[in-house]
């Protein structure tokens, strides 16, 4: 009997991994592209003329870090193995089918998601077998074997779940580093995603309650949802965009709250301020960016809670860095710390030039 086996994939050219490696330095040049870039300079532009300042040269923001390697962000789980004779001295249990299928050909190639579909069913039999009156028509040795394995498994479990999330290729590709911001006329980029998010949080939380019952077609449909774009990436570089934009127009504030001159260059300063403060189209991006961070970075926070092991270092150390609601270094909270700097230094010139 066997868990599945966590193998190392290797490239079977190495020029794949150059190309794939140049895109990503491509795309990763091109982060400060694209509408939403445009409509930040465009609200820069309109500034630096209300201030009567040169438009400041944007800089390009930096990428989002690298996901954890393959084997800094899975679990170890140990091979379970048992002969055929003592499979079949558990027969009673009904997992001799389940373990068969597990083993052929098509088992061992099967993806991360059903494979943990396979040890949650396998699991639900043996704590069921255990809790009935087989173990008592078992003789001590086959007892025995069927508590351990038992054990082994509720164990084994939580880590199973785990790396069945962060083995699946739609779970990586989400954080892809060649990846572009999120741009403002996305409709709705949650639609269907944060369903898929909240769809495996839930998986996860019952995946010990045998009254909730898995359905293979709807957890495929929800990793079908997650391939459809990197989302988690998008979010995180449009934030490390907003916020490069939002700090170079707060160097243009602070020059001229820094001047001694003052209002004096602005010849109409209370209606030129007023024109570039609201300029909605900016206004609206900010605070629906915030928005929509905050919805996505909350349901992949809960997602991950749900887990309830200690993940993997590199894995505990990425999520602080880049996902965190509340580490002032993370895309999140910097985007807002910038933006709640800009009104408080509109604030301040307002108060200066009414």
């Amino acid at each position: 009997m066997a868990s599945w086996r966590c193998r190392v994939a290797r490239p079977s050219d190495w020029r794949r991994g150059a190309v794939v490696l140049l895109a990503a330095l491509l795309l990763a040049g091109c982060g400060g592209s694209g509408d939403g870039d445009a409509l930040l300079r465009d609200y820069q532009r309109d500034l630096a003329e209300a201030l009567d300042l040169p438009t400041p040269e944007p800089a390009s923001p930096g990428n989002i870090g690298g996901f954890p390697e393959r084997h800094q962000r899975l679990f170890e789980v140990p091979e379970t193995r048992a002969g055929l004779l003592d499979v079949y001295a558990l027969r009673e249990c009904h997992i001799t089918n389940l373990v068969a299928a597990r083993n052929n050909q098509l088992g061992r190639v099967a993806p991360p998601s059903q494979r943990w579909i396979y040890e949650l069913k396998l699991w639900r039999r043996l704590s069921a077998c255990w809790q009935s009156e087989v173990p008592e028509r078992l003789d001590e040795e086959d007892r025995t074997r069927l508590e351990q394995l038992t054990l082994t498994k509720t164990e084994q479990l939580p880590l199973v779940s785990w790396n069945s999330l962060f083995d699946s290729e739609e779970w990586r590709r989400s954080f892809s580093r060649a990846s572009s911001p999120l741009e403002p006329g996305d409709d709705d980029p949650l639609d269907g995603q944060l369903d898929a998010v909240r769809w495996l949080r839930e998986a996860t939380l019952n995946q010990f309650n045998r009254e909730w019952q898995p359905d293979s077609a709807t957890l495929e449909g929800h990793l079908k949802a997650l391939r459809d774009r990197p989302l988690t990436a998008e979010v995180l570089r449009a934030l490390l965009l907003a916020e490069q934009r939002l700090s170079e127009a707060n160097a243009l504030l602070q020059a001229r709250l820094g001047s001694s001159d003052g209002c004096r260059p602005l010849s109409q300063p209370g209606p030129q301020l007023r024109n570039a403060f609201q300029g909605r189209a900016a206004r609206d991006w900010f605070a629906r960016l915030d928005t929509l961070a905050e919805r996505w970075l909350t349901a992949i926070d809960a997602l991950l809670e749900s887990h309830r092991v200690s993940p993997p270092r590199a894995v505990a150390d990425y999520r602080q860095r880049w996902l965190s609601l509340d580490n002032p270094e993370a895309p999140l909270p910097a985007y807002r710390s910038a933006r709640e700097n800009h009104r408080r230094h509109w604030q301040r010139l307002a108060e200066r030039c009414p």
